[in-house]
């Protein structure tokens, strides 16, 4: 059984006749980066796929496949995947013949046949280990949505680090997403929901976080017009869906311009990412690098890693005595950082496709300071993109900017001005409608 793409590529099963070549590309391939005898696994895994995938020795696969890629009845390429207990697929290994690597999308293709079979297998997540010397294999993994999980040094083999990396097979939520705002802290508004939030995320994890804390936070917040780093004032912000507080996020700069996140909890997903996002264009004036001690989750930590985070530190027993704190740090790029903004996927597929190339939002401080000429980045859950802002235009209200835009460039799935209306007023309500209504015109850089 074959499949044929695109530059007469096609993806086939691997057969019996295909072992030599094999073993003798694998053998060329991975001798650089690992030890061993690669003509061994090479047999090992061959054999394995040939009898049906059915691992004889391994604890954890339920099947292991081999696909090769052909041109013109010619091997280029070969991608080995094994189905595992977890629900992942992994990837072991993946290899385009040097003639051909970086040309005509042989490593996408199959990369691309891999995904498709795990989505069919209902795996969770792919994920794989490249050699940190081997520097086009880990640029193209990346470049293809993986995330670095972390290093091992000398792993394989001496004086050479090998990456671990992986990809989420989930798909993203669509417009039915829940519309989150990160908006400063309001005393009077907010308060009784950060207090309700610190506690019930925070309380089993961090002995002392307790009523007298979430005071002390307060005050901390009421100093911060003073600027001054040695009495610890505060920078307070909510994410906000339909007027309640889903997450907050205390920040408090410190010497030597690192800014420390305590607390920063939410009470779902969608709330935790808009914070690990949003606070990046919101804190940048204010020091060099953003580090959180927490106990994440699994979600989190996904999170966390997708948009740049590294883990720095562990601290068993730090907070309490049955918790472990993880420190986490995202350190901003040298010059003019680049901008994010949050975005749900088919809004964003829309613009990267040139379908939809005006994005409206309210008038916050951080829409404010984004300026024409200037690369943002819009971020999905799982993905990103780079547009350059074109024009940038403002109105009073949603109206006016509808009669003076065309609508169906900001909200192409919807059929009429009166939909498109109704749909930006449920997003944001007439206290953020008030602050003013921005339109950004769009294009790739």
């Amino acid at each position: 059984m074959s499949t044929q793409f695109g530059n007469n590529i096609i993806i086939r099963e691997a057969k019996g006749d295909d072992f030599e070549w094999v073993a003798d590309i694998m053998v060329r391939a991975l001798s650089p980066y690992y030890g061993g005898d690669h003509r061994a696994h090479a047999r090992r895994i061959f054999d394995t796929h040939m009898a049906g995938g059915v691992d004889q020795v391994g604890h954890f696969s339920t099947g292991q496949h081999m696909f090769i890629a052909e041109i013109d009845d010619k091997p280029v390429g070969l991608i080995h995947v094994v189905e595992k207990k977890q629900e992942t697929v992994k990837i072991s290994p993946l290899i385009v013949s040097a003639d051909y690597r970086g040309k005509l999308g042989v490593g996408s293709v199959l990369l691309k046949y891999a995904e498709d079979y795990a989505r069919k297998l209902g795996a969770r997540q792919l994920y794989c280990t490249v050699a940190s010397p081997n520097e086009g294999a880990l640029d193209f993994f990346l470049r293809k949505g993986f995330y670095i999980t972390g290093t091992a040094k000398e792993h394989y083999k001496p004086g050479i680090n090998e990456h671990m990396l992986y990809k989420q097979m989930v798909d993203e939520a669509g417009l039915e997403a829940p519309n989150v705002s990160v908006i400063p802290f309001d005393e009077g508004k907010h308060a009784t929901g950060v207090r309700n939030l610190i506690l019930q995320e925070m309380g089993n994890n961090f002995i002392g976080v307790n009523d007298d804390w979430v005071n002390a936070l307060f005050a901390g917040y009421r100093r911060r017009e003073s600027g001054d780093i040695n009495v610890k004032f505060k920078i307070i912000f909510v994410a906000e869906t339909d007027g309640e507080v889903v997450g907050v996020a205390g920040a408090t700069p410190k010497k030597g311009d690192p800014i420390k996140l305590m607390p920063l909890v939410a009470s779902n997903e969608f709330a935790f990412e808009a914070l690990v996002i949003d606070l990046q264009n919101l804190l940048m004036d204010y020091g060099r690098k953003l580090y959180v001690h927490l106990v994440p989750e699994a979600w989190q930590v996904a999170c966390l890693q997708r948009h740049g985070w590294d883990l720095e530190a562990v601290f068993p027993g730090g907070y309490a005595p049955n918790s472990v704190v993880q420190q986490w740090g995202l350190n901003f790029k040298e010059g003019v950082a680049m901008r994010k903004m949050r975005i749900k996927r088919p809004y964003f597929d829309a613009i990267m496709s040139g379908k939809k190339t005006l994005e409206v939002r309210v008038g916050y401080d951080s829409i404010k300071k984004l300026k024409v000429g200037e690369l943002l980045q819009l971020e999905t859950s799982q993905t990103s993109g780079v547009v350059r802002i074109k024009e940038v235009r403002v109105y009073p209200n949603f109206l006016d900017m509808l009669s003076g835009e065309n609508w169906q460039q900001i909200v192409p799935q919807v059929e009429t001005k009166g939909e498109a209306l109704k749909l930006l007023r449920g997003i944001y309500g007439p206290h953020k409608e008030a602050l003013g209504v921005y339109v950004f015109q769009v294009e790739k850089p």
